[in-house]
């Protein structure tokens, strides 16, 4: 179980904006399965919906992405890296995420080339399929980034 302070020397990400709470299980350049709780305190749900509040699929599918890019970003010679989106493709929302749940992410590289990549990543809710989808990536060096 790999703690928040350790997935902060591995992922750049930080809040509001790091949505992964803790790593459960890493198998370097394979897969990682990661939580979110989710609680009624994110800045999110003052807007999105005041009454109604529901988890946007947009931040769901981020932290699905994050999961995936611990996998590919702990081991040591990954480091100090980014990982940028390159695209989305079968993303399928199944069920509302709202406060007081526990998102548990599943991800799994499906194929890697270089520092490119795709995954498959599906969050569950009390074991209960809400999302899912498949995530293509690039990994830069900071220095690079924006080349």
């Amino acid at each position: 179980m790999i703690d928040i302070n350790e997935i902060q020397k591995v992922l750049p990400h930080r809040p509001p904006f790091l949505l992964v709470d803790r790593i459960l299980e890493v198998v370097p350049f394979k897969s990682a399965t990661g939580i979110k709780n989710i609680t009624m305190g994110e800045a999110q749900f003052r807007g999105h919906f005041p009454g109604h509040p529901i988890m946007p699929g947009v931040l769901i599918l981020e932290a699905m992405a994050q999961v995936g890019g611990f996998a590919m970003l702990y081991p040591e010679e990954n480091r100090g890296k980014l990982a940028f989106f390159g695209g989305m493709e079968n993303v399928k929302f199944k069920v509302p995420v709202v406060p007081g749940d526990q998102l548990v992410m599943k991800a799994e590289l499906m194929r890697v080339r270089g520092d490119f990549g795709k995954i498959h990543a599906e969050a569950f809710v009390e074991k209960k399929l809400v999302a899912q989808g498949d995530f293509t990536f690039a990994l830069k060096n900071v220095k690079d980034a924006d080349k």
